[in-house]
């Protein structure tokens, strides 16, 4: 399957685009085969479960209570963006069970990051199926996108989904997609062993992504850190063909220890006893 693919240095005005938007694709002129590399994270099989949704006629504050009472999360489609206008949307319904479950298993930032089948059916008991298409959750008020979820509201009184929204991503379409971070090596990291703290920055970075291989995370070494140093988005290891939207100098977590190190030495020397004490 072929999908433009990122330049080495991202443009400046990819950083203006729409999350979804096919004028970002193209303006990557390059093609190439797109596929997970081995050493790099990958959607775990175990989570690739199917939302199933139906059809909704109508929006509005009563048709959305109405649909959770009966236990569905109202939710749109839209189709992709042409990065100039918004594009076509279907509404539908989810279930509410399913999306709290997912959530709750695969914890916010993950599902987020993680793209789904949305399988439109005429009915949720039925086996006719309407439309099916690929989707991304991005946030949980819920809004989904399709391939791409954008986000996801939550009930203030309940872990219960207000609304999901999802956005169409077919196949060489790029995304910008908050990715989460998993931080590994803190048991050997020299600075932690030696009694500093890990002051964690940022938990998710923003990177634009080629919808076939969106990571479900990104690992962060610690392992070779000592006291003072730290890790900047440039620094994260991703496939190629994923390019940050932001700049590469941003922290992302740092050993800190130094100011205690400092007091420590204080109190020690406040512990020595003074030259001329020792001679009497």
């Amino acid at each position: 399957m072929l999908l433009r693919r990122a330049t080495a240095a991202l443009p400046k005005t990819l950083q203006n685009l729409r999350l979804y938007s096919p004028a970002a694709t193209s303006a990557l002129p390059l093609e190439t085969q797109l596929d997970y590399l081995p050493g790099f994270p990958r959607p775990d099989p175990k989570h690739a479960e199917t939302i199933l949704a139906v059809p909704r006629s109508d929006s509005g504050k009563n048709i959305s209570a109405k649909e959770r009472k009966a236990g569905r999360v109202p939710s749109i489609i839209f189709e992709q963006e042409d990065g100039q206008h918004g594009g076509n949307k279907r509404l539908v319904s989810v279930q509410t069970n399913q999306i709290r479950k997912l959530v709750t298993h695969m914890g916010y930032s993950f599902f987020l990051s993680r793209i789904f089948d949305v399988e439109v059916r005429s009915e949720l008991e039925s086996g006719e199926v309407v439309e099916k298409v690929r989707a991304l959750p991005r946030s949980v008020n819920v809004v989904f996108v399709c391939v791409h979820c954008v986000k996801i509201h939550l009930h203030s009184g309940s872990d219960a989904p207000l609304n999901v929204t999802f956005i169409r991503a077919p196949p060489g379409t790029l995304l910008k997609v908050d990715i989460p971070l998993v931080f590994i090596g803190d048991d050997v990291s020299p600075g932690l062993k030696k009694g500093a703290s890990l002051n964690t920055i940022k938990r998710t970075v923003k990177f634009l992504c080629p919808a076939e291989i969106i990571p479900p995370y990104i690992e962060v070494d610690l392992s070779h850190l000592d006291v003072g140093q730290k890790l900047v988005t440039g620094d994260l290891k991703v496939h190629p063909a994923l390019k940050l939207i932001k700049s590469k100098d941003e922290p992302v977590v740092k050993i800190a220890g130094g100011r205690v190190s400092d007091q420590q030495k204080d109190q020690g020397k406040k512990d020595q006893p003074k030259k001329d004490q020792t001679k009497k």
